[in-house]
């Protein structure tokens, strides 16, 4: 990500497991400032709760789904003038101790000043992640909680292996199921806006 600069390897103690790592600064939870101190290696950093979550670059298909959500939500969002999509690497700063890259994000216009040179400082209206094998847990259980708490108007969980969606709408202060969908989707936060998931998976 631009603006971060390149990490000194006395600094981080690292633990690997496969193709994620986690990486705490011994004795202190960290910050933004932290964040902005993480290699740019191809590899998505993030930090939750003090702690940093490294993952694996994703893969072909991976992509391929999450540009064609993109394309959907661009299509009937941005280009309307109505809000504005971004893809993986944004960092999104729900507060200091949590900085995330989600694979995808819509920010509507009541929500522009949200919109820093850096990053989303405040929780967006909708946040898309795309399950992978080394962030299945990660983005099910942890960025779940963490959306819940941060404000985060709607969660879309994006299944590969089942061709479904998890959506998940906030309720007051909770983010609450609102269905496994295999179809078509719609965004809440929007009149009329629907994916077409017969469009997304790859062939």
């Amino acid at each position: 990500m631009s603006g971060r600069s390149a990490c000194r390897a006395d600094r981080w103690e690292v633990r690997s497991r496969e193709s994620v790592a986690t990486t705490t600064l011994t004795g202190s939870r960290l910050t933004y400032e932290d964040y902005l101190a993480f290699p740019e290696d191809g590899r998505s950093h993030e930090i939750i709760d003090g702690v940093h979550h490294v993952s694996a670059a994703p893969n072909i298909d991976h992509q391929r789904i999450s540009r064609h959500i993109q394309f959907q939500l661009y299509s009937q969002i941005e280009l309307a003038g109505l809000g504005e999509v971004f893809n993986a690497p944004t960092a999104v700063h729900l507060t200091d101790h949590d900085i995330v890259e989600p694979d995808l994000l819509v920010v509507l216009s009541a929500r522009d000043s949200y919109l820093t040179e850096r990053t989303v400082a405040g929780p967006p209206n909708l946040v898309v992640e795309v399950l992978s094998p080394s962030t299945r847990s990660k983005d099910r259980e942890l960025k779940l909680s963490l959306y819940q708490r941060a404000g985060v108007d709607e969660y879309w969980i994006v299944d590969p292996v089942a061709r479904a969606v998890v959506k998940h709408v906030r309720r007051d202060a909770r983010l609450v199921l609102a269905g496994t969908f295999t179809d078509s989707i719609a965004f809440d936060g929007l009149h009329g806006v629907v994916v077409d998931l017969s469009r997304v998976w790859p062939s």
